[in-house]
């Protein structure tokens, strides 16, 4: 493998603005991930994200922001989740990683990706993952795959309404989708809710907040289906 790079384990800040720190496992997880994400760089141009703080900040920490907070009473609840457009694996491994209890499918329609990713989840042997190449919108007209995820996770797909479209057919009732966003608009807003209420869904809060080390803004968008 690579000549061995840290990752800083930055312990005081997960508890601070999460409330939660990964144990000894956990940190050796991420850490292996961030060397097989740097050998895959490579070949695949996963992420232009690679110096190892930078990695933390905008890989981890801001997978998990927005997920911790929402599940920070179903840390040990079985959960069924799908990341959408997953592309290196984010948020979808942090969020295996962090909640053993979760049930994470990672979704991508670039077949290259989702094998490099295979090889990932063996490497780390984490068994709460599966992953499938297939496009959103075909996926969630599948009577196996339509409103049976309890959360899904969107990250750097299109607009805020074609991620909408993306999540609500797949969740079930009282399921929640996080969509990942930088900068949010009222404007955004507006245009997101009409596509929301026609897919059975709603707002149910933005979660706006500042990157720990970069200050740079980020926004989740929670919606709830009806």
């Amino acid at each position: 493998m690579c000549d061995r790079i840290s990752l800083p384990e930055m312990t005081d800040l997960w508890q601070k603005t999460m409330n939660w720190q990964p144990n000894e496992q956990q940190q050796q997880q991420f850490q292996q991930l961030y060397e097989l994400i740097l050998v895959g760089n490579n070949q695949f141009n996963l992420t232009r994200i690679t110096e190892p703080t930078e990695f933390w900040e905008k890989h981890l920490w801001d997978s998990l922001r927005g997920i911790l907070p929402l599940l920070e009473n179903k840390q040990d609840t079985a959960v069924k989740a799908i990341d959408i457009g997953t592309g290196a694996g984010f948020p979808g491994i942090p969020i295996a990683i962090s909640l053993p209890a979760t049930t994470v499918t990672l979704l991508d329609s670039t077949r290259k990706k989702i094998t490099f990713l295979d090889t990932v989840i063996e490497q780390l042997n984490i068994s709460n993952v599966q992953t499938l190449t297939f496009r959103a919108e075909i996926l969630s007209k599948q009577p196996e795959h339509r409103q049976t995820y309890d959360l899904a996770t969107i990250r750097a797909v299109g607009s805020a309404a074609i991620c909408a479209e993306y999540t609500l057919p797949l969740l079930k009732s009282g399921g929640l989708a996080v969509l990942y966003r930088g900068n949010w608009t009222e404007e955004e807003k507006i245009s997101l809710q009409s596509t929301v209420e026609k897919l059975d869904g709603e707002v149910a809060s933005i979660d706006s907040f500042t990157t720990p080390l970069s200050q740079s803004v980020r926004h989740c968008i929670n919606l709830k289906k009806l």
